[in-house]
Parts: structure tokens; sequence; C-alpha cells
């Protein structure tokens, strides 16, 4: 179910998560800041947003059960083998509460988020 927020900004609506998905999401957002530079962060959907020049990055959001990345429908086509273990859909991808994070993963489609945007520019 669609979560909505009344955070107006990255590090209010990671303060306003319940502890065990607060460490998720920052794990998340930690790898976006040590893997982009000059990035922008806002709420957008209801969630956090990285744009990275003037694209969109990567969303992600908290659910009750999971957190959803959302990093458009061609990143899920790219890690299709690598996510078949997930719940995923047009663009997003379930990574549930109670599994591990795939930092490794995660890492990845977020450096292959920035090559797709370069390609563009």
């Amino acid at each position: 179910m669609y979560n909505r927020t009344k955070a107006t900004s990255v590090e209010e609506y990671i303060d306003l998560a319940s502890d065990p998905q607060k460490n998720r999401i920052q794990t998340i957002r930690n790898l976006v800041h040590a893997s982009v530079k000059n990035f922008e962060e806002k709420i957008s959907y209801d969630m956090p947003a990285f744009i990275y020049k003037g694209k969109i990055l990567l969303y992600v959001g908290i659910q009750s059960k999971h957190i959803g990345l959302y990093a458009l429908p061609e990143t899920n086509v790219e890690f299709a083998k690598e996510l078949t273990a997930f719940k995923t859909g047009k663009g997003s991808i379930q990574l549930p509460n109670n599994k591990d994070l795939p930092i490794d993963l995660i890492r990845r489609i977020i450096e292959f988020r920035m090559r797709k945007i370069d390609e563009l520019n």
C-alpha cells in the first residue's frame, strides 16, 4: 500500500521512519552519496528522489514490509537475472525487510543509472 509522507526533505523522511527501515533507507542514501558527485535529493511522489544531471537517478520508498527501489524499467531489464530473487514491477524492486540489503547490487544499479544519464548528455 502506498504511504503518504509529511516529510519535506529526505533527512526528515528518514527521521520519521521506524528504526529498522530508517537504517535500511539511510544505507541506500549513503550508497548514493558515496557513488555520485553533484546530485540533488528531494521528496517527490512522497518519497526520496535522487537526481543526477537533472534526471532521476532513483527513488526509494518505505513500505510496511519492504523498501521500494524505483530505478526505471530499463534497470530491471539490465539486471533481470539478479532480480529474480526479488518481487519486481515494471520499474520497481521490492527489498524485503526480513532480508539483508543487496549492497553490491544497489551500488551497481546506481552506477548503471549514472551511465545511462551520462549517455543522454
